[in-house]
């Protein structure tokens, strides 16, 4: 059985949200990358559902209805967020890092600094990463931290999945 599923709003909202619903109900850590951003609220029965959402700046501004300028407002677009029903948020901010919360406390990663040529892959590579490491039985902290080296070493590459980095890549970036 798996201990995480790892979700994206590219298909319907109506089997997304079932999908969560089955698999938090068999006791799987639900993962959603909330992209592309939607033009309505995430329904209630979806939100509750999810273990970790993991929105970007302009999905979190979105979902919560705070505009994410800053860290100050990322933290309380992650507050409005988490009240919807996650159990924890990850507002990841690009090149600004990602802000990680899990109803009791907001740790800043920051983003490790690389030259970038093509972000297309970041937001996929940090998100599947992310939920390896949590089915790994990593803390969400190191898995953020983790996440974050995967995705900049994915932007200094062209392309989408040739741009994903190996663990070794990402573990000789970490100094492992």
């Amino acid at each position: 059985a798996a201990d995480v599923v790892l979700m994206q709003l590219e298909s319907p909202i109506e089997t997304v949200t079932y999908a969560a619903r089955m698999a938090a109900e068999a006791g799987v850590r639900v993962v959603l990358n909330p992209a592309p951003a939607p033009d309505e609220p995430l329904p209630e029965e979806l939100m509750r559902s999810l273990y970790l959402i993991t929105p970007n700046r302009s999905e979190a501004s979105r979902l919560s209805g705070i505009e994410v300028r800053d860290l100050a407002s990322a933290r309380e677009a992650a507050k409005a967020i988490l009240d919807r029903g996650p159990q924890c948020v990850i507002i990841t901010l690009g090149g600004d890092g990602s802000l990680v919360y899990d109803g009791q406390e907001f740790t800043f990663v920051e983003a490790t600094r690389v030259e970038a040529v093509d972000t297309t892959a970041a937001g996929d590579t940090y998100n599947g990463v992310l939920a390896t490491m949590i089915a790994e039985g990593r803390s969400l902290k190191d898995a953020a931290r983790e996440a974050s080296v995967a995705a900049a070493i994915s932007v200094t590459r062209m392309g989408a999945q040739p741009a994903a980095p190996t663990r070794d890549e990402v573990a000789a970036m970490i100094g492992r």
